[in-house]
């Protein structure tokens, strides 16, 4: 029972029954000025009226704001579950139109059956109730309000499953919706991405170096590690700088393609594989040996690859840092086979991969481990996202060899697509 009253006593129901009954008075009106109820026939009525309304609804569909007004009005009254299910925009094609005339023409003949209904009930429920055998249709009243409320429901929702369809975006303008948030979710996850590997390499190298220069208590090794510390920060707030130019999204700071990005008349270069030596170097003075071979040059790669291959590259070294600090680095950078392939291996000090070792920075004692065991955290899921965005692929963990190096191995094509 409370699931047949329920609608009947939501206010949703009444503001749908007022949206009918407006193109129930339109129709209404047109029929009063012209062709009128009285010295005609029902056919010739009916006929001249039908046509007069479709005429004004054509001539009215072709205003583009018509389109709006009857969005708006449609979200108040008819109370979608969400109302960017109907749109609320003027129209703009021709389709637009079309479907603004089919919504208004719906409208109007749902409303007007509504109003006649409404209208022909009323009248018929009191005659029968006010005449001489009221006793024996007294019990009827109340299926007959339960009858009606129910039609104007169902009218109400019929109204709504219309308005979605009618005046809500075409499957065309679903489908290109779909596609943009689509994109914007990526270049989100892109710059989430970059900022993790940008900003969590200058904060692993400033642990490592600070913590370093505290225990030496070196005055030359203190002054070297604070300029290692400077030079970290400083790329970081570069990065966060370009990337809170794109998020902006503002005409001073856009994406200018290949590896530079523009913002408040100043430029700030992308990184790219010409910049791996001074990631090596703060590696290095970070305390751990880096041994690196590049067989590629920036101006081999396209500007997305190589700032990519960067930021792979820089997530490897920062996760070497992190999990084995002051144990040799591996670096390899080559073509085989048509593919760039990059290679990035490091020993643990246990001999076990993912175990923390000792860091030696610069000659320093013996320092554990910031964690324990390395695990697919975010660094490594971001990495397999930016190889598959690329149509390449990417594996991390323990060398097959036994020799307990720990590999992080990506192949990408050289030419992007394919």
């Amino acid at each position: 029972m409370p699931r047949i009253l329920a609608p009947l006593l939501a206010g949703a129901t009444y503001a749908r029954l007022l949206h009918l009954l407006v193109g129930w008075i339109f129709a209404g009106v047109v029929l009063m000025i012209y062709p009128g109820t009285y010295r005609k026939g029902l056919g010739e009525i009916l006929i001249a009226s039908v046509t007069l309304d479709a005429v004004l609804i054509a001539l009215i569909a072709l205003v583009p704001a018509a389109r709006r007004a009857e969005g708006v009005q449609a979200r108040l009254l008819l109370v979608p579950d969400r109302e960017e299910d109907i749109a609320a925009e003027p129209s703009r094609t021709w389709a637009d139109r079309r479907r603004t005339a089919g919504w208004l023409i719906g409208r109007v003949v749902l409303g007007s059956a509504v109003g006649f209904a409404t209208s022909f009930g009323l009248t018929s429920g009191f005659d029968l109730l006010t005449g001489p055998d009221a006793f024996w249709y007294l019990p009827l009243a109340p299926l007959l309000v339960l009858g009606y409320g129910w039609l104007v429901v169902s009218a109400g929702r019929l109204q709504l499953a219309m308005a979605v369809r009618l005046l809500g975006p075409s499957p065309v303008e679903r489908l290109a919706e779909a596609e943009l948030r689509a994109e914007r979710l990526l270049e989100r996850n892109r710059l989430a991405r970059e900022l993790h590997d940008s900003i969590g390499h200058a904060l692993t190298v400033t642990v490592l170096q600070a913590g370093a220069a505290r225990e030496v208590g070196d005055q030359a090794f203190t002054a070297k590690a604070l300029e290692v510390i400077e030079e970290a920060g400083r790329r970081a707030m570069e990065d966060l700088e370009r990337t809170l130019i794109l998020l902006r999204e503002t005409p001073e700071g856009t994406a200018t393609g290949g590896n530079a990005v523009t913002g408040g008349g100043a430029a700030t270069e992308q990184p790219g594989v010409d910049q791996l030596p001074a990631l090596f170097d703060t590696a290095r003075a970070a305390g751990s040996p880096v041994e690196a071979r590049i067989e590629v040059s920036a101006g081999m790669l396209p500007g997305v690859l190589s700032r990519e291959s960067y930021r792979i590259v820089q997530e490897g070294v920062t996760n070497a840092l992190k999990y084995a600090p002051g144990e040799p680095v591996s670096v390899r950078i080559a073509v085989r086979d048509g593919r760039l392939e990059l290679r990035c291996a490091n020993r643990t000090a246990a001999g076990t991969p993912g175990t923390g070792g000792a860091a030696r920075p610069s000659g320093g004692p013996a320092r554990p481990a910031a964690g324990s065991a390395r695990k697919g955290g975010k660094g490594l899921r971001g990495i397999r996202e930016r190889a598959t965005l690329l149509g390449g692929e990417a594996t991390a963990g323990a060398s097959d060899d036994g020799n307990g190096e720990w590999v992080l191995a990506v192949r990408l094509p050289l030419r992007l697509g394919s």
